[in-house]
């Protein structure tokens, strides 16, 4: 019985071939797996973390790059940092930075890395203070004197513009490119954020599905903005949902971005989502969102809804809240109309003064009458002034019954003279 053995080249083939179709099908969601990454002057995505050198079990991040120097020697670590080696031992010339520094050129190079925050030794006030620095131009492909022909590239050339700064040329076999990014769209979740995309580009987390970034069940509506460059905002297309599983997730979409208003900056454009759960499911449901761009690949990003409970078509718990609150504002404006009412009557009709006048107090008066005994009760305002009326004219008529009669003047006597 014979084994067949496929060749070691054979099988390498296929390896590569599979890693060149699965970045193409990822192509359709933008998003880069690490900082390692740049837009050339197309605009195409360039991820140097997908690299066919994984056949080797290498990665271009921290791959080195060694040039034997007069001076010194100088090792760059791509997308990582670049130091010097001599007698004076390791001299560190700056850090990759993935915020900006790895940008395409406009120059007979395709890209350009900055390595900052170097050594600060003699370098305190160099280059807006941040210490040693160096520039890395990436040329895709050979050297221009046809050195490092094939495998990972080498260092072409190093000068050294000071003692704080040094300038690398770096030729590399570059990958190859991805989808064309719509440079300068974002979706976010308020006017001015980028939770969702990001430079064109799908943010983690919302690149698939993740449950771990699922909209909770009780949140109905979701509003998203859409801002792009004034000048290419002609080009963005309407929003496409797709949900999956179909059935289950009631989806209706509206905002400004579906009648033909163009994200700018200043102005962005809104897509709403209103969903409810008329099926509750223990996986979240997935809401694909597609976003054309003429001229680009199309912006896709990955929303999740959690659908705990069933909420029917109209969002039942919405609803109930919604109506619980309608209820408790009639009351409260019908019992304030009654206090109001009440005090007013009592006030104008009643003659009833302070505490009195307020509704309610009769009956209050009563039940802690009712409560003390009979003892000691509350008394109202007229009954006090009744009695203390009573008690003033009871005292006018027994003064007036028990004085004596007053003596006429005929009837005076007079001493003797």
């Amino acid at each position: 019985m014979q084994i067949l053995r496929c060749p070691h080249s054979f099988i390498q083939l296929l390896l590569i071939s599979a890693l060149v179709i699965g970045f193409e099908g990822a192509g359709s969601v933008p998003v880069p797996d690490s900082n390692c990454y740049a837009l050339d002057n197309s605009s195409r995505l360039v991820d140097f973390m997908i690299s066919l050198t994984w056949v080797d079990q290498s990665s271009w991040i921290g791959h080195p790059f060694e040039y034997d120097g007069k001076e010194f020697d100088l090792v760059v670590r791509f997308c990582k940092d670049v130091e010097t080696r001599g007698q004076a031992g390791y001299v560190d010339f700056g850090r990759f930075d993935p915020l900006s520094y790895f940008v395409s050129s406009s120059e007979k190079f395709d890209f350009v890395q900055g390595f900052y925050h170097g050594d600060l030794s003699n370098c305190e006030q160099s280059y807006d203070k941040l210490g040693r620095t160096a520039q890395v131009n990436i040329i895709c492909g050979n050297c221009v004197d046809g050195r490092c022909k094939g495998g990972l590239g080498c260092i072409c050339s190093v000068t050294q513009d000071s003692t704080c700064r040094v300038t690398v040329e770096l030729a590399i076999p570059c990958e190859k490119p991805g989808p064309r990014v719509f440079k300068g769209f974002t979706v976010g979740l308020h006017p001015r954020s980028w939770e969702l995309i990001y430079n064109g580009m799908t943010q983690f987390g919302f690149d698939k599905p993740r449950r771990e970034f699922s909209f909770k069940t009780e949140q109905t509506h979701l509003t998203l903005y859409m801002t792009a460059i004034a000048s290419l905002s002609t080009l963005v297309g309407k929003p496409i949902v797709k949900v999956s599983p179909e059935n289950g997730l009631a989806v209706k979409i509206s905002g400004s971005s579906l009648t033909g208003n163009h994200p700018t900056t200043l102005s962005p454009s809104t897509l709403v989502l209103d969903w409810n759960c008329e099926k509750s499911r223990k996986t979240p449901y997935e809401v694909n969102v597609t976003i054309p761009v003429d001229g680009y690949d199309p912006v896709q990003f990955f929303l999740t809804k959690l659908c705990e409970y069933n909420q029917g078509a109209e969002g039942g718990s919405a609803k109930g809240w919604a109506i619980f609150g309608v209820f408790s504002c009639v009351s409260l404006v019908a019992f304030t109309l009654f206090c109001c009412g009440g005090f007013v009557y009592k006030t104008r009709v009643e003659r009833v003064r302070g505490i009195d006048a307020l509704p309610g107090m009769s009956l209050l008066s009563g039940l802690l009458e009712t409560a003390s005994g009979g003892g000691q009760s509350y008394s109202r305002t007229e009954e006090i002034n009744n009695a203390f009326a009573n008690e003033v004219s009871w005292d006018r008529s027994s003064t007036s019954s028990t004085q004596a009669p007053t003596q006429r003047p005929s009837e005076r006597t007079y001493g003797a003279i």
